[in-house]
């Protein structure tokens, strides 16, 4: 028998052209993605558009092909403007229009600079709605996303300090110098105050140098000298000066992007703990679904909290009743944050799991085993010696969080036949105890071990940790495209709407069956008008 083939012909004339609304499958993402952005409220967007000129593209039009490209990983504005022209999910979403690469990307790093969160927010309490979260628990984790910037671009702040104090000395130097041959005791710096001379001052004083009728009378080494100061060390100390006002309380940042700060990656291809650029992202997530997102550029958890609760009451008008997070969080300011906030935490320290252990718990000469008296305030030993309280001691943290830490001494250890095993230090042993995160400590325990905490606290290894894993293995994205933290929030906020507008269809089409036309149906009926009114409004609604 001879083979038959469909008739196929690229020249073939069609009398109407293709309706490729009739391509786009009902359950297809993009019908979602084309109902949703339909119903966001973007009226601070339009506000940026001034009118005049020729006519622009709406940023609806533009939302939906940048919210599709990143569903699908497409993170490049020349791709996207290449796949409005090809494929036919951009071109029906884009409406046949044709943006060049340029417009997708300024309205991407520029008119959703401030409106990507609001935009997220809205996403979310549709989520609400249907009952895909509540926003009454938060999942909090964190992970570093690599900036886009050069891997040995690197500032280190202790190297600024030490080169610009010892460049301060030698200015001193030379400016004690030159007062004497000019006769001039504007030179000298007050060492009375014990301050370095910064660059303001420096210049004043070579101003003073130049106007000084005697500095004609200056040798010609003298004359090198003072030149030298103006054209190379003035220059150098701007820089100093220049660098640390960057850095602010950071320890270091990248030259090409001077928002990234240099954090140790566990995804690192020389395999020896380097250092890269780049941002600490952190994230609440519910049914693995994200309910909000901050950007940071310190590298440790514990000192994002704070910000991070702040920016999740802003988007919703209300805190969340319950936090989650791993012992990275545990520290006594967050306690207590979260203790004056009224949110019930499960949160671990970093010694919880050890003093689970039997260990642990047998060892008398821990601090924690020690039989303390409250009323009288004092700790008592293993052989029934007291330990009197001798001061109270203050500090403060990095992120400038008073502590208060009573010290208790031993009255006579000498002799003791248990010194080896309690101590090895010269003298009476001290001991420092923090009594009010002792007592937070306490309460965090009691949450953990309670029959909730148990319960609550196993999912939190199946909430974020596996949103990361998603973001960064199945859709690839390992690091920014974008410089700079405003623009940075903004990328990451549309790869958080992508993965959840993911976890959106992959939830309600497997759980009731429904194809995305009925999904969009259903969000028509929930909402209503609801997203038509102030966004203001909406969050109350």
């Amino acid at each position: 028998m001879q083979p038959v083939f469909k008739h196929h012909s690229v020249h073939q004339q069609v009398l109407f052209p293709l309706n490729l609304n009739d391509l786009i499958s009902e359950n297809h993402s993009s019908r979602l993605i084309d109902s949703v952005v339909e119903k966001l409220e973007i009226s601070e967007i339009i506000s940026q558009y001034k009118g005049g000129g020729t006519s622009s593209y709406h940023p609806k039009m533009l939302l939906k092909i940048l919210f599709y490209g990143y569903l699908n990983n497409t993170y490049s504005c020349r791709k996207i403007a290449k796949a409005v022209k090809e494929n036919i999910y951009f071109m029906w979403l884009s409406g046949g229009l044709q943006p060049d690469f340029r417009t997708i990307n300024d309205f991407r790093g520029q008119k959703l600079k401030g409106n990507i969160e609001k935009l997220f927010s809205q996403l979310v309490i549709m989520m609400v709605d249907l009952e895909l979260v509540s926003l009454e628990k938060q999942f909090i984790d964190g992970t570093k996303i690599e900036a886009n910037a050069h891997k040995y671009s690197f500032v280190w702040k202790k190297s600024v300090e030490k080169n610009k104090e010892r460049l301060q000395s030698k200015i001193d130097v030379v400016l004690a110098e030159i007062g004497q041959a000019i006769e001039s005791d504007l030179m000298h710096t007050d060492n009375q105050i014990d301050t370095k001379i910064d660059s303001q001052k420096l210049e004043e004083k070579i101003q003073a140098i130049n106007k000084n009728s005697k500095s004609d009378f200056l040798n010609k080494k003298q004359k090198k000298v003072v030149q030298k100061l103006e054209n190379e060390q003035l220059p150098k100390l701007k820089e100093y000066e220049q660098h640390l006002e960057i850095l602010g309380s950071r320890n270091s940042y990248s030259k090409t992007d001077t928002d990234a700060t240099f954090m140790r990656m566990k995804e690192d291809h020389m395999l020896n703990g380097q250092l890269k650029p780049a941002y600490n992202i952190q994230i609440s997530t519910e049914n693995q679904i994200i309910t909000h997102y901050s950007t940071h550029q310190t590298s440790t958890d514990f000192t994002t909290l704070e910000t991070h609760l702040e920016g999740f009451k802003d988007a919703y008008q209300k805190q969340s009743n319950q936090v989650i997070a791993d012992a990275g969080y545990g520290s006594e300011e967050n306690y207590q944050l979260l203790e004056k906030k009224e949110v019930e935490f499960f949160i671990p320290y970093n010694m919880y799991r050890i003093e689970q252990t039997l260990k642990h718990k047998k060892n008398l000469f821990h601090t924690q085993n020690l039989f303390y008296n409250q009323e009288h305030d004092f700790l008592v030993c293993p052989i029934g010696q007291k330990m009197s309280k001798i001061y109270t001691k203050k500090s403060e943290t990095t992120t400038g969080f008073i502590q208060y830490h009573s010290v208790y001494q031993a009255i006579n250890c000498e002799g003791c036949p248990m010194r080896g095993q309690c101590f090895k230090a010269q003298g009476n042993r001290k001991i420092e105890i923090n009594h009010n995160l002792q007592k937070l400590k306490t309460k965090a325990r009691e949450n953990l071990e309670s029959e909730l905490g148990k319960e609550i606290y196993s999912k939190r290894c199946i909430e974020p940790e596996p949103v990361f894993g998603n973001i960064k293995q199945n859709k690839g994205f390992k690091r920014f495209t974008l410089n700079k933290i405003n623009k940075v929030n903004i990328e990451f906020g549309l790869v958080a709407i992508a993965h959840n507008f993911s976890k959106w269809i992959a939830k309600v089409s497997s759980e009731n069956y429904k194809p995305i036309f009925t999904l969009t149906n259903q969000l028509n009926n929930c909402l209503g008008q609801f997203l038509m009114l102030d966004l203001e409004h909406a969050r109350n609604y």
